[in-house]
């Protein structure tokens, strides 16, 4: 897994013990890549990527829009909510391939030298390297990034990192990462994608500090205006120094980047309807079949198209807060399952766009078959006793039902589990009878869209007796009450690549389980958990991997940690046809950066665009 981006504005996309000594440097060859498993596909070199047009032309204006507000330019802390598009000012040491699992190559380090047992990487800068003022990038800046993300970053680098005991720099241009003791064959690839930050400039700043001071960074694009909360305009840097690299060629044509603000998902739609922005990901079911049924639509002057990927979805579900007492006992929390129709919801709501999502790793190899195979249940053995006894011996399964919304089937079921767990009927309602309290919780919802999904699952849940409140509320206070953990159910989202690796102690390991804006939001603290995701990040091989990753998925779903929702494997993107593409589409999918603004086709729908 990789550092995330904050925004979608690019792709769619996204150790053993230190020995006396390095091995001496004529036994280590430079390479201008990373990989974690087997060779890479440019292991010779290249000239661009094969999903790139290396000839695309510069210029024009690339249109988005997002959800919410902002108030800092700051993507890498805790503290307030980023701009979009604000990491995209900031180079990283090597870049990831779109088209390969886990590849990376060169950026700001042109090349690395790995030991064979992976207890350090050594990263050789490019002397050309140059932040945006002209100031050349050093091991220095590098020794101070890695320093300052893990210290006064988000959560996130901390767990990410945990493997990586110190930076250490050898010159002016060589910065050696030491690997704490262990088998992590990812963290040099994990390393590699290090934002890459100014020492001199971040001297003069405070780091752990929301900031409206546009950051000095070394990337393809920089701020060019914004107003708070509304508007960034990020313009390309004409002489951005890597702009002639492989792993550029062919990207980043757009002269600027603008991105508009809503509120609102219908208020947004009908402003891309009426050519206030250009481009629109659409993540709606109802929408992408009944919402674009307007002229210019209808006349050819806006595109719909369905880009295929082969992108791991990971899990997206209505998660709870274990650190809620009602929510400890995994019977009320597998009750609670049987009141999501996903059946009725596909049916009606989703115009058969979906398929449940039955995996923390779906749409991938890494997805759990239905029972365990020998290998794997040599990692589940030593669990006994601590994962439920049905685990080695049957598939994990959800709740389904006719799709006609009669569920009282699963209703009868969940009210035994929850009368198992100790509550009862009084005035209709389910009530635990050693405390009286009544089960009740709120669904905290950011996004207005989930609410057509949400209220006929709190509509089932209070058949059962049940009462959940739906409450919408901004992404300013989403943000700070998910930040301090302070809900009782949310729908959230983890990504997962096709390595998975350090971020699963992020998303499930009990370490992260009480760290202030962790991704831990359901708060696991489980040694089981824990013991496969150490199995996963220090597994020698893909097949180990992809064994350990069956095992963790394994545990975690019959932890009934979260209420799974659904997927689908494809980008859905609305389009004024002002855009020439690449043909080639790359497994991670469509990339946007990849395309560029064709001067006859933006002429043709010019009259219909606002300014």
């Amino acid at each position: 897994m990789r550092f995330p981006a904050a925004l979608r504005l690019v792709p769619l996309a996204f150790a053993a013990i230190l020995c006396a000594g390095p091995a001496p440097a004529d036994e280590i060859q430079p390479q201008t890549w990373i990989t974690i498993f087997g060779d890479p596909k440019f292991k010779n070199g290249f000239d661009h990527y094969p999903y790139v047009n290396p000839d695309a032309p510069k210029g024009g204006e690339l249109r988005q829009a997002a959800m919410g507000t902002f108030d800092s330019l700051n993507p890498f802390i805790v503290k307030g909510q980023p701009a979009a598009g604000a990491e995209s000012v900031f180079d990283t040491l090597m870049s990831r391939s779109a088209d390969e699992p886990e590849t990376d190559y060169g950026l700001v380090a042109q090349s690395a030298e790995i030991p064979p047992d992976k207890s350090w990487v050594i990263f050789n800068l490019r002397p050309e390297a140059r932040f945006h003022d002209g100031s050349p990038i050093t091991a220095d800046d590098v020794v101070f990034s890695f320093d300052t993300l893990k210290e006064k970053g988000q959560p996130f680098f901390r767990s990410y990192y945990e493997a990586v005991t110190r930076a250490e720099k050898l010159d002016d241009h060589r910065v050696r990462f030491v690997f704490a003791p262990g088998d992590n064959h990812e963290t040099p690839s994990i390393i590699s994608e290090l934002p890459v930050l100014s020492k001199n400039y971040w001297a003069k700043h405070k780091f752990d500090e929301t900031t409206l001071d546009p950051p000095l960074g070394s990337g393809p694009y920089r701020i060019k205006s914004f107003e708070v909360g509304r508007t960034i305009v990020l313009e390309r840097v004409p002489d951005y120094w890597a702009k002639d690299l492989p792993v550029n060629k062919g990207l980043n044509n757009f002269d600027t980047i603008r991105v508009d603000y809503y509120r609102d998902t219908t208020v947004e739609l009908e402003a891309f309807k009426a050519g206030a922005f250009d481009l629109r990901i659409e993540n709606e079911s109802k929408k992408w079949a009944t919402g674009y049924d307007f002229p210019a639509r209808r006349e050819g002057h806006v595109k719909l198209q369905r880009f295929p990927n082969q992108r791991g979805q990971g899990m997206q579900g209505y998660a709870y807060n274990l650190r809620r007492p009602i929510f400890q006992d995994w019977r009320v929390r597998r009750a609670l399952d049987y009141a999501f129709d996903f059946e009725w919801d596909s049916k009606h709501l989703f115009y058969g766009e979906y398929v449940r999502t039955t995996s923390y790793y779906s749409n991938s190899e890494l997805a759990a078959p239905a029972l365990p195979t020998p290998d794997e249940l040599k990692l589940l053995e030593p669990l006994r006793g601590q994962v439920p006894d049905e685990l080695f011996t049957q598939p994990h399964t959800l709740p389904t039902t006719d799709g006609s919304g009669d569920i009282r089937d699963n209703l009868k079921k969940a009210a035994d589990l929850l009368k198992e767990a100790g509550y009862e009927i009084k005035d209709g309602k389910q009530v635990n009878s050693k405390t009286g309290q009544p089960l009740t919780f709120e669904i905290l919802l950011e996004d207005p869209a989930f609410e057509r999904i949400t209220l006929p699952f709190a509509q089932n849940l209070a058949r059962l007796g049940v009462t959940a409140n739906v409450r919408t509320v901004d992404s300013a206070q989403y943000k700070n009450r998910t930040d301090s953990f302070d809900f009782d159910m949310i729908v959230d989202l983890w990504g997962e690549s096709d390595s998975p690796g350090n971020e699963q102690r992020e998303f499930w390991g009990s370490a992260s389980a009480d760290q202030t804006g962790s991704r831990n939001t359901v708060g696991i603290k489980s040694k089981a958990v824990d013991a496969l995701i150490e199995k996963l990040v220090s597994a020698p091989d893909r097949e180990a991997l992809v064994t350990a990753c069956h095992a963790l998925d394994r545990v975690l779903l019959w932890g009934e940690y979260v209420i799974p929702h659904f997927h689908q494997a494809q980008d859905r993107v609305a389009y004024w046809d002002k855009f020439g593409m690449p043909d080639a589409i790359p497994k991670d999918g469509v990339q946007l950066m990849a395309w560029w603004v064709d001067p006859a086709k933006a002429a043709a729908v010019k009259p219909y665009l606002k300014n």
